[in-house]
């Protein structure tokens, strides 16, 4: 009987520590947003700089930390191969740099949590695509969350009103093509993932969307002389703290917790933008645009939700054959 309530409390610690790190992770994520808005209205800085300077600094930290841990040779064998070459370039020009680049935009033309909401629209889209392309109609748990997410989305950005958005149309837009972007981000990679790993994808997709943008937003080109240690402090915070750490954070963590645990915990993000920009930041957002932001925060976890029991469900089917 000590030994099962001890191997019991042990798999409860592992479970709480994988919790721990999900819900770190997610934080840190809608913390980064929070950055990227203050650095906006610090600094004059288009999207596309912040957004080169991020994916280069943390492409390049994460090959070199994967090249002190693993190797050279395994942080650079997905080039190996030519066609995975190719659909790691697509990836990080579209999937990568289109997922970052409009993510900034909106928060450029909004805010953080109004960014972050609507990214997490992503799952929707989804759906659509899904549905398109098998010709089926969506099940009753994605048409409620679809329903509740168009209710949020209708509340958030006019506040009940038809008559006039609470947003500029720049941030909707961008916030919706965000969501598209994380869409097609999710989708894309499946292969080259399971093939290579989520390091060495994520590390140099982040390397070639940064080049990529540079072409047109050079880092070099932005006005450095405004530095100060608030400058280099929010750059450093949101590749550092916002981007690499999180990232290995929610990774490691899925050695503890299901993917579709680990996605219901993801939803702590855009409570934490909503709370922190309204609370901290002091950005406006009256009860029915709060209401709009929980529609869209439970049809996340709705979709979750389905992920979670049909993991469990898989589970069951392995456990008893």
């Amino acid at each position: 009987m000590s030994y099962y309530c001890l191997s019991c409390k042990e798999e409860n610690d592992i479970k709480i520590k994988g919790v721990f790190m999900v819900l770190c992770a997610a934080v840190c994520w809608a913390l980064s947003g929070i950055a990227a808005q203050l650095f906006f209205q610090h600094f004059a800085a288009a999207p596309g700089i912040l957004v080169s300077i991020r994916l280069l600094s943390a492409g390049v930290i994460m090959i070199l930390l994967q090249s002190l841990i693993q190797g050279t040779k395994n942080a650079f064998s997905v080039w190996s191969h030519k066609k995975d070459r190719l659909t790691l370039l697509v990836f990080g020009l579209i999937g990568m740099l289109g997922v970052q680049y409009t993510f900034f935009a909106a928060i450029h033309h909004g805010n953080a949590a109004t960014a972050t909401l609507l990214q997490y629209l992503g799952p929707i889209f989804i759906i659509v695509y899904v549905s398109l392309q098998f010709r089926r109609m969506p099940g009753s748990r994605e048409l409620i969350a679809f329903l509740l997410a168009l209710t949020g989305i209708f509340f958030m950005t006019t506040s009940g009103s038809v008559d006039s958005l609470t947003i500029t149309l720049e941030a909707f837009i961008w916030g919706i093509l965000s969501a598209i972007a994380a869409a097609f981000y999710t989708l894309f990679p499946a292969k080259l993932l399971k093939a290579w790993g989520p390091v060495s994808v994520v590390g140099w997709s982040m390397v070639i969307g940064g080049v990529g943008l540079s072409l047109f937003h050079p880092p070099w080109f932005f006005d450095w002389s405004q530095g100060s240690l608030l400058l280099f402090a929010l750059l450093a915070f949101i590749v550092i703290v916002g981007t690499i750490t999180p990232f290995y954070l929610f990774l490691d963590s899925l050695r503890f917790v299901t993917p579709a645990q680990a996605s219901i915990l993801g939803s702590a993000e855009p409570l934490t933008a909503v709370l922190v920009t309204t609370v901290f930041l002091h950005t406006p957002m009256d009860p029915v645009q709060l209401l709009g932001s929980l529609c869209i925060i439970v049809s996340v976890l709705v979709l979750a939700l389905r992920s979670a029991r049909k993991d469990t469900s898989g589970a069951d089917k392995t456990a008893s054959g």
